[in-house]
């Protein structure tokens, strides 16, 4: 079939219900038409090579939802210091076998305060510290030889207040002043102030800032300087999309949509995951579909469960491809601090719940904090005091807990309210640190296995995993971010921090705390590689008959894998007697799951072929 041939079967395929959505949000028969010819504009552009990559993912549309899918996130700087030198670094990334990489913000931004690359100044440009478009380029194209997929932020809901488009909104310009909330007073923001939330409360508080070179108040959900899109403006929903299929010409794969869930605003409500939000993600997928079909979304939507299905819609009118399982991630942590699977399970079993077009990103750290989060209607039905566990376990990876082995800090404590979020690397927050510190071997043992509990158990989980770069190699906190006046007001610095190449040298020596980490993910690999790991397996939790193990079930035709997870650092009985017959460990081992012993933090598979 003709390029265009190919391209124009695509679009009829989706032209009906785009012009429908795209009329019934905007009534502007001048900007469907504006989007459509840049559509066609960026299929021209598009490359023979990733036209080839389109052809191949629409023959294989599951392609990341394969077992072998096993990703890793980083900043471009901290790793390599720029694109060009991350390029070098390519042999590292292979040797682990990784099929996905998740690139923080790169895209020009104000230094030095930008929150970690989500002020944009440009969602065309690379940041001039970190490359050009060419290295972005030549980097992807690198990335697939290797078979690995690259996905970028794309920061959907604001620009920084130094955006050329805000610029001209400060200078005057009506065009570009209607691409965001502006107020001449107090009436409105204060009307949106009775219903919408605050994001942060003590380090940002309220959502609108004062902008004296307009003499207007602009809409500010999350800080000061970044200044929130008006998505009731066509030309915003267009330029934005002319965007990120630039960003797929240069060979992106994958866009994380941060924020997802905040990008319409509308007086009266909360300003979060109203339905116009789903229209514009609806329309995005349709794009891409036409112009860049082995392109995927994924959602970043931090929501209670319930609240998710929403944003992968349907099976006959998909949105997001996957999004970030963050509510795991913390029942994980918080299992952890507790000893106490109950949370996690009754969360587990929410999220098995959902359709089957729900797939998710399984991951312990990244960039962000740990919000605690937790199902306050799940802690009432097991008695657990929603206000005093979260003090709890915030305090707990503080440090500041009686018994706690966690080396820690705080991020956007309120004492007024009693929240915290918490900041730390996965080994320092698993013990690794204090346990070095003290020259407790013990200590470091059992650190060690929590560590790699935690990775077992989210490798484990339905979706696929994904590792925060020096997650393999135990990398250890930065708390020289405190020297550094630029970043010394984030304690999320504290987890972005250089990664440590003379470590990474004695991850191939036995015996070394690296090598163990390193080891340990080589194993998660292999187990992934089991057939009860396809898109199509069955994965539920079940009853363990012990509050403080976990267990899961993984089944495929024939074939069922069990993995029984002890969060305790005691042994710990399992009796998981409805799972009749014998299991085999990876090493050949019976087991009889009728009455099983687990040693501390020991991660149990084990399969039969029934």
């Amino acid at each position: 079939m003709a390029a265009k041939q190919e391209f124009e079967s695509r679009f009829a395929k989706h032209k009906d219900e785009l012009e429908w959505l795209f009329m019934e949000l905007y009534h502007n028969r001048e900007g469907l038409e504006v989007l459509e010819r840049e559509m066609a504009e960026a299929y021209n552009a598009r490359s023979a090579e990733l036209k080839a990559l389109d052809k191949a993912r629409s023959a294989d549309p599951e392609w990341y939802k394969r077992g072998n899918m096993f990703g890793m996130t980083m900043y471009t700087d901290l790793f390599a210091g720029n694109l060009k030198e991350l390029a070098k670094k390519l042999p590292y990334l292979k040797e682990q076998k990784l099929t996905y990489l998740h690139l923080m913000p790169l895209l020009q931004m104000p230094h030095p305060h930008n929150d970690g690359g989500y002020a944009v100044e440009d969602f065309d440009t690379v940041d001039p510290a970190l490359g050009t478009n060419k290295d972005l380029e030549n980097l992807t194209r690198e990335l697939r030889k290797a078979g690995i997929s690259l996905c970028l932020d794309f920061v959907m809901n604001h620009t920084a207040s130094t955006h050329r488009w805000a610029m001209a909104a400060k200078a005057g310009d009506p065009w570009f002043q209607a691409y965001y909330h502006l107020y001449e007073d107090r009436t409105i923001p204060d009307q949106y102030e009775q219903t919408v939330p605050q994001v942060f409360p003590n380090t940002a508080p309220g959502n609108f800032t004062w902008c004296e070179e307009m003499h207007k108040w602009v809409l500010t959900t999350f800080h000061d300087y970044q200044w929130d899109l008006n998505y009731a403006n066509p030309a915003v929903f267009v330029d934005m999309t002319k965007s990120i299929l630039h960003l797929a010409n240069l060979g992106v794969e994958v866009f994380r949509i941060d924020a997802v869930p905040y990008i319409w605003k509308q007086l009266g409500t909360t300003c979060r995951n109203l339905p116009q939000v789903h229209t514009i993600v609806r329309m995005l997928r349709m794009v891409l579909e036409c112009v860049c079909p082995a392109v995927i979304l994924k959602g970043e939507v931090v929501m209670a469960p319930k609240e998710l299905t929403a944003y992968f819609g349907t099976s006959e009118k998909p949105e997001c491809h996957m999004l970030y399982n963050v509510s795991t991630m913390v029942n994980l942590w918080g299992a952890l601090a507790s000893r106490d699977t109950r949370l996690l399970k009754a969360q587990l079993d929410a999220l098995h719940a959902l359709p089957d077009n729900c797939w998710f990103v399984n991951y312990l750290r990244c960039h962000d904090d740990i919000g605690w989060g937790l199902d306050e209607a799940a802690e009432n039905r097991f008695d657990i005091d929603p206000q005093k566990h979260k003090e709890y376990l915030y305090h707990f990876y503080a440090g500041d807990f009686p018994g706690s082995w966690a080396k820690g800090e705080l991020y956007n404590y309120g004492p007024a309210t009693g929240d915290a979020r918490s900041c730390g690397t996965t080994a320092s927050l698993c013990g690794v640190e204090q346990a070095l510190e003290k020259d407790d071997k013990t200590a470091l043992d059992y650190a060690v296995k929590r560590d790699l509990l935690l990775h077992t158990a989210m490798a484990f989980l339905q979706g696929f995993p994904m590792l925060n770069c020096g997650d393999e190699i135990a990398q250890l906190n930065g708390w020289d971010y405190k020297n550094d006046p630029d970043r010394v007001e984030d304690s999320r610095n504290l987890h972005r921090s250089k990664f440590n190449w003379e470590d990474a040298k004695q991850r191939t020596q036995k015996g070394t705390l690296q090598n163990q980490l390193w080891q340990g993910m080589e194993q998660l690999r292999q187990m992934r590689a089991d057939p009860c790991f396809a898109p199509d397996a069955w994965v539920t939790t079940w009853d363990s008959h012990n509050p403080g193990v976990l267990a899961l079930v993984r089944k495929r035709g024939e074939e069922t894998l069990v993995g029984l997870f002890n969060f305790t650092e005691y042994p710990a009985g399992a009796n998981l007697d409805a799972l009749g017959g014998e299991y085999h460990t990876p090493e050949g081992t019976s087991v009889w799951l009728a009455d099983v012993e687990l040693e501390p933090y020991q991660a149990l598979l084990v399969k039969t072929n029934k």
